[in-house]
């Protein structure tokens, strides 16, 4: 046995290295490169979805101000809506009652001269009766 190496061995060596040294080249930094790119992709999806979540969470605030805004103002609005409401409700029955103390006066105005007007008629037949009255009693004409 010879304690030196056989010259294959140099080969087999010298051939691993050039085959890692290809494979480096033709696979392995292409394969980096790509793995790189998609590293850098997904950390700008990232911050891509984290803008996206900063302006979704702003405008949901946004949003929620000016719906509470909007609430506010719908019932302001509700309430004059109301206040109005109220005085036209008041005006009208201002008019219904002021119409109802017109024709109460103009009733109590025709019931007063129809009493007097039955008081005339009456007095006057009064007399009639009174005068046919005596003059039945007393059996001759006045």
């Amino acid at each position: 046995m010879d304690i030196y190496p056989n010259i294959t061995v140099f080969f087999q060596v010298a051939n691993f290295l050039i085959l890692l040294f290809l494979l480096n080249i033709i696979v392995y930094r292409p394969i980096r490169k790509i793995l790189g790119r998609r590293g850098d992709e997904v950390v700008s999806y990232q911050e891509m979805v984290e803008d996206f979540q900063g302006r979704f969470a702003k405008d949901a605030k946004t949003l929620e101000e000016n719906m509470a805004g909007a609430r506010k103002e719908g019932f302001k609005e509700k309430e004059d809506l109301k206040t109005a409401g109220l005085e036209e409700e008041k005006s009208m029955l201002q008019v219904a009652i002021s119409s109802a103390e017109e024709k109460i006066r103009r009733a109590k105005g025709e019931i007063d001269r129809n009493t007097v007007q039955a008081r005339q008629s009456l007095e006057e037949e009064i007399k009639v009766f009174s005068q046919e009255l005596a003059e039945k009693i007393l059996g001759r004409s006045i």
